[in-house]
């Protein structure tokens, strides 16, 4: 079922659930981006294929807050928002440990594997590295547990950047798959809570937030 948040005659803002891809991949399973041209297509009655542009992606198992174009004009106009650092996005994620101070920032430089698809820390210099860099809030420590509820503000929009910074940084996300160590085999603790960005057509400084009931192991995020 969609979850629509917010539509106009530019753009559609959806909440992506979890392990469903942003477009379609080599796993041919469904994808948010075709749900959507589905959803366009039979509520405005279109003949042939709906237009939609992907502007950004959430990795398939995570969940949150997206933005698609439904304009070629709104879609380039977004892009280059992401190209200027004018497209904000909020990350909330459990982590593993306690982190050594109430708020942070990493810096890295990472270098993504296309035959693994993955990304790893690597010196800076290396060829085909890129920067990267969040800023990171602790909200909550749970001694029980040894886990940590933090918000990220990423800075940089990198492959697997929260995930792989964070692993190197020593709190690699709980249920985290491919860089995590803990609750292999649940569902990773990674939900993209908010989303802040310039209208591509008024100009209008827009804001959405999508809290979760849940991420993880943590069922009481809204209070």
């Amino acid at each position: 079922m969609l979850k629509i948040i917010y539509e106009d005659n530019h753009i559609i803002v959806v909440e992506k659930p979890v392990n469903i891809p942003s477009q379609s991949d080599k796993t041919g399973d469904k994808d948010l981006l075709t749900m959507i041209k589905e959803y366009l297509k039979e509520k405005y009655h279109k003949p042939g294929e709906a237009y939609l542009g992907l502007v950004h992606r959430l990795d398939r198992p995570v969940g949150g807050v997206m933005v698609y174009a439904k304009t070629s004009k709104a879609a380039a106009r977004l892009s280059e928002q992401i190209r200027q650092k004018q497209f904000t996005k909020k990350y909330l994620v459990i982590v593993d440990g306690k982190m050594e101070q109430k708020q942070g920032i990493l810096e890295d430089y990472l270098w993504k594997n296309e035959k693994t698809n993955t990304s790893k820390v690597v010196e800076e210099g290396t060829k085909n590295a890129k920067y990267a860099k969040l800023e990171y809030e602790v909200l909550k420590y749970v001694p029980e547990t040894n886990l940590s509820v933090l918000k990220i503000k990423l800075e940089t929009g990198r492959h697997h950047q929260i995930r792989v910074q964070l692993s190197h940084a020593g709190h690699s996300i709980y249920g985290d798959q491919k860089y995590g160590s803990r609750g292999k085999g649940k569902q990773i603790a990674l939900w993209a809570y908010e989303l802040s960005f310039i209208h591509p057509i008024t100009k209008e400084k827009l804001n959405f937030t999508d809290m979760p009931e849940t991420i993880g192991t943590w069922s009481n995020l809204k209070s």
